[in-house]
């Protein structure tokens, strides 16, 4: 059984700054997608947006969930590790949190169905008894996971998914998005969306790497590796090094029918590059550093701009809103995108000036420890 170290957790700031790129690319692919509802002839179209979403694709699709998952996972350990060096045990305690999260993510996804704090809530009590294992048998449960097993058994067995059930459920959460009233399409999303999320995760091999990164987070935490100590750095170095390579061989190459296993596996590597890279510049590049430390506070209000960007992304997208979803291409979607970010940049920087943190997150936070 693991037990805790009796080290420090202090504040991370490589790990705010983190999230506050995750939560940016989020939101800025979200905005891409016209925040799930996908319409091919747009009014206002533009010769630049298969490129700009093909870039913006690999760059941050599937990227800025697993680094916000990781980080997940690397809070869990922080406070559960906190909790282990005052005696007390956290694991009812991170229970009651997940309760609370999903709450908070089903009032989410009546706005946007592509939420996944449902999701995490649900995912996220399997850190639990993750937290008691042993770290090497940790690794030997995230390296299994984080090699797709599902998509290994679907390529061996010859199973398939059954995508056209997923497919249908989709259609009719877009058509309640596109031509329903403002009710019908929240109710519409609270009915479906939660188990389809869930269904579309385990089809795009998102489901066993979200809880891959959720457990390399604790192993990242129970390692001290966003801490600039020892030979992390030289660590992260070699991360670089081996995984730069090889997701552009992956990203290049067409694998055919392994496609469905590997294409999963080179979004893990690529995000592995853009963590270690940042994570390398920012303790090596002074300039680097303070650019990066003005989204600092964006990561630690990461719940209050997530949920922030599904109300705007709704009314700006969706039928009862703006339905700009019939109107912009991707090259003005990333730029509605970053004038969202700015926006919530201007509104949230108000708040940090005389708040610790979020609106979301000191509710969360002063609920999750309530005393019952």
């Amino acid at each position: 059984m693991y037990k805790t170290k009796g080290l420090p957790n202090t504040r991370i700031e490589i790990a705010d700054a983190l999230r506050g790129i995750a939560v940016m690319g989020i939101i800025i692919f979200h905005c891409l997608e016209n925040f799930n509802i996908f319409l091919d002839d747009k009014s206002m179209a533009l010769s630049t947006d298969a490129t700009v979403f093909s870039v913006c694709e690999v760059l941050l699709s599937s990227k800025m969930y697993g680094i916000f998952a990781m980080l997940f996972g690397v809070s869990f350990f922080i406070m559960r590790d906190n909790q282990e060096q005052k005696g007390r045990d956290f694991s009812l305690r991170f229970a009651w949190r997940m309760v609370l999260l999903f709450i908070i993510g089903l009032i989410n996804i009546f706005f946007y169905n592509g939420d996944i704090l449902t999701s995490y809530a649900s995912i996220g009590l399997l850190m639990i008894p993750a937290g008691y294992i042993p770290t090497r048998w940790l690794w030997a449960i995230t390296i299994f996971l984080l090699a797709q097993p599902v998509e290994i058994y679907s390529l061996v067995s010859g199973w398939k998914f059954p995508e056209d059930e997923l497919w249908a459920e989709c259609a009719k959460i877009t058509e309640a998005n596109i031509n329903g009233s403002f009710w019908e399409s929240g109710i519409t999303n609270v009915r479906i969306a939660y188990v389809a999320n869930l269904a579309w995760a385990l089809w795009a091999g998102r489901l066993t790497q979200t809880l891959a990164f959720f457990y390399l987070g604790i192993l990242v935490g129970r390692h001290r590796l966003f801490y600039n100590e020892g030979n992390n750095l030289r660590i992260w170095l070699w991360v670089l090094i081996i995984c730069f390579p090889l997701c552009l061989i992956g990203s290049n190459v067409d694998m055919g029918r392994f496609s469905v296993w590997t294409n999963p596996i080179t979004n893990m590597l690529i995000l592995f590059s853009e963590v270690s890279a940042i994570v390398l510049l920012w303790y090596r590049w002074k300039p680097f550093c303070k650019i990066l430390g003005n989204v600092c506070f964006f990561g630690r209000m990461s719940l209050s701009n997530y949920l922030m960007q599904s109300v705007f992304g709704s009314v700006l997208f969706y039928g009862w809103g703006f339905k700009l979803c019939d109107d912009l291409g991707a090259t003005w979607s990333l730029l509605v995108g970053i004038v969202m970010i700015t926006i919530q940049i201007i509104i949230l920087k108000q708040w940090d000036k005389n708040h610790q943190r979020g609106p979301m997150e000191t509710l969360w936070r002063n609920a999750t420890w309530i005393k019952f």
